[in-house]
């Protein structure tokens, strides 16, 4: 089983998550863009008990604009760690705070959301798949 090590920006929250994740890939909705502040969020989805934080839990500030996302920062350095997506099930840990993951992105996920097009062979689903809630619909590149 592998393991991996990740940390907030300034290295006061630390974490594991252990395993595979379930899915990994690119989300385009505009919440996603606006928290991420860039045009694109590489995703790593986890069962929530992959998951532990083994330093700085109480730093862990949660804001929720909607019931679907519960998005994580460090209250001391504000670098974004993880979102519980309780409706799903799964956690994202930011795919970029895994230093050590091998990150395969198999999918485009809010693809009709999109404000940089990526032309990568990757399905471009217009929302989520079916499985998780979404209408199933996948775009043209």
């Amino acid at each position: 089983m592998s393991e991996h090590k990740g940390s907030c920006f300034c290295g006061a929250i630390e974490f594991t998550v252990k395993g595979e994740p379930v899915a990994m890939g690119y989300c385009h909705c505009e919440s996603c863009r606006h928290w991420s502040a860039g045009p694109v969020n590489a995703f790593s989805l986890w069962k929530p008990e992959a998951l532990t934080v083994t330093k700085g839990q109480e730093l862990i500030g949660t804001y929720n604009k909607t019931p679907v996302s519960y998005r994580k920062w460090c209250k001391n350095c504000g670098g974004h760690i993880f979102s519980d997506h309780p409706p799903m099930g799964l956690v994202d840990v930011y795919a970029a705070v895994i230093p050590t993951l091998n990150y395969q992105p198999a999918v485009h996920v809010n693809y009709g959301e999109k404000v940089v097009p990526m032309k990568d062979g990757l399905p471009k689903m217009k929302d989520l798949p079916a499985e998780m809630g979404g209408s199933g619909v996948t775009l043209p590149e």
